[in-house]
Formats: structure tokens, sequence, C-alpha cells
């Protein structure tokens, strides 16, 4: 995109910015996109039919890559000696298998600091669409 030119340089785009791209804040759209196991070629046909323009595949691939490189230092990240309280949640998605829809539930496992503040511990995949029994 050509910014015009004026002597002074006191133009200043309010859309998208000097020597920016529109592609600049894209990362915001696909790595949801992406959350939901959507693949590129799919992630850059619903960029194309809602904001009306072409995101290349390469550009959503880099993306993506970020988002696997941030998963795997959350992953790695240390964890507090003691929580005083931990909570499970779960969140049942339909998904398309074969023919049919099944149940998954994903559940979310929350503890509280000693500080007060909350922390996700851990994100697990399972096939009951039922809270696991506590206790």
């Amino acid at each position: 995109m050509q910014v015009p030119r004026d002597r002074k340089a006191s133009f200043n785009p309010i859309m998208v910015p000097k020597d920016g791209n529109m592609v600049d804040g894209i990362e915001y759209v696909v790595l949801p996109l992406c959350a939901k196991v959507m693949n590129n070629c799919y992630i850059g046909e619903r960029i194309r039919k809602v904001y009306n323009f072409d995101v290349p595949t390469s550009t959503i691939s880099r993306i993506t890559n970020k988002l696997a490189g941030n998963i795997v230092a959350w992953r790695n990240r240390p964890l507090e000696p003691i929580y005083p309280i931990v909570r499970m949640y779960g969140i049942v998605f339909k998904v398309p298998e074969g023919s049919k829809v099944i149940n998954k539930t994903v559940y979310i496992v929350v503890g509280l600091r000693r500080n007060g503040k909350k922390e996700v511990l851990g994100l697990c995949l399972g096939k009951r669409t039922s809270p696991p029994p506590f206790g």
C-alpha cells in the first residue's frame, strides 16, 4: 500500500499505518480459526469471504507456526508448588466423525494461586459428555 506524499510528512493514515500492510493484525483473525482446527486453505477462504482480501497460505502457515511455539512454551512453563483450590470445567463440542456427529469434551483445569489469581493448569480432550466423578 502506498501512502500519499506531502512536503511536511504530516499525513498519517488511520486504517493502515505508515510502512505497514493490510496483513498486520490478521493474527487475531487467523489464530481463533486455527484453534478450531481449520486448515490453512479454509482459513484463507474465510478471510477472503469476510474481509474481501487474499492472505497467502504461506502467511497463514507462518502465523500458525508462531502459535505452535507459544503452545510449547505454555506447556513447559513452571507451575506453583501449591494451589489452594483446583477446579475442573468441561466444554462439550459437537464434532463430525465419519457420517455421524459425536460429543467431545474439553476439560479445563484451573488453579487458584496463593495471591488470588487464577491460572489455567491444563487442557484435556475427552470423549465423555458428563463430568468426571469427583471425590
